[in-house]
């Protein structure tokens, strides 16, 4: 499906969205700054010592519309008989042994230590919770497939925030002097650069092209040949989320390559938008309710007689 056809738009655009190669990010947060400098979002209190490895944003939320995971892993080392550069290991007297494994404390892969680092951002889902709920149309969808929101409509219900399965749009709390308090927020997917042809600011701004931006049919097809890639490296846990038009939300604009199951970057294994369900709930509930009147009618016809 193509949401913005599907929106009301004749002849729009191709689909833009977010390919995000979680295998070559480096935690910069490059993404982050220049995602609140070009949107102008506040800071202050939405940066605390956590005390979760080097993540001071914790997750997203309305002054955070990029999150940079760092996930620590220690897995048992595992001895491939590549040449080492550590301390070399000798065996009653002989040469040192050929390929022999670093000391734990010389090199974090010899220990068994890596790092996940994903920079997360809002889905803009093909079939999206928070435009479905919202009762102001504050939420709309883009030429360009994204979904948006309208500071000056958004009456701050909160809607929104329950219907997203990912947990990414949140009313502003603060701090205070701060723009749109009150207001639903999340990504936009830079609306204002992609009318003038420009790269949304975090993919520009981030230096190992982790974050590719582009016509969502193309990025898939980009992510599918790097999967594949990496499975020909031997990185066999490496997979797609969000890629698959026939999941729980349609497919996503954003989608990402991970390195180990969703749950470990804090995403939901299966996302579901929450209206999906509504025309055969509203149907059971229509049959349900004219059962009933059928039933009170049938009694009081019997009644009179």
């Amino acid at each position: 499906m193509d949401p913005a056809r599907d929106a009301g738009y004749a002849d729009p655009p191709p689909r833009k969205g977010f390919f995000t190669d979680t295998s070559v990010c480096i935690g910069c947060k490059a993404c982050e700054v220049a995602c609140k400098e070009w949107n102008l979002i506040p800071g202050g209190e939405d940066y605390d010592l956590l005390g979760q490895s080097f993540d001071n944003t914790g997750a997203l939320g309305a002054n955070s519309w990029r999150h940079v995971a760092f996930v620590e892993q220690r897995r048992p080392a595992v001895d491939l008989g590549m040449p080492g550069s550590g301390p070399p290991v000798t065996t009653g007297g002989q040469e040192p042994a050929v390929g022999a494994p670093l000391m734990a404390d010389e090199d974090d892969a010899a220990s068994g230590l890596r790092w996940l680092m994903a920079s997360n951002v809002c889905k803009h889902c093909t079939h999206a919770g928070c435009l479905d709920v919202c009762p102001t149309g504050a939420l709309f969808r883009t030429e360009f497939g994204t979904v948006v929101v309208q500071a000056d409509v958004c009456n701050g219900c909160g809607y929104c925030v329950a219907a997203c399965p990912y947990g990414v749009i949140e009313r502003r709390r603060g701090p205070q002097g701060a723009p749109n308090v009150g207001v639903a927020q999340k990504c936009t997917l830079c609306y204002d650069r992609l009318g003038d042809g420009l790269t949304p600011a975090c993919a520009q701004a981030c230096p190992t092209e982790s974050i590719q931006y582009g016509d969502v049919e193309e990025l898939r097809e980009r992510a599918e040949r790097r999967r594949e890639e990496l499975h020909e490296q031997g990185v066999a846990e490496a997979r797609l989320y969000g890629h698959d038009p026939h999941d729980g939300v349609g497919g996503t604009g954003a989608f990402f390559l991970l390195l180990d199951e969703p749950e470990v970057y804090g995403l939901p294994p299966d996302p579901v938008v929450p209206t999906r369900d509504l025309a055969r709930m509203f149907s059971r509930a229509t049959t349900a309710a004219v059962a009933l009147f059928a039933g009170a009618a049938l009694a009081f016809v019997g009644r009179r007689r």
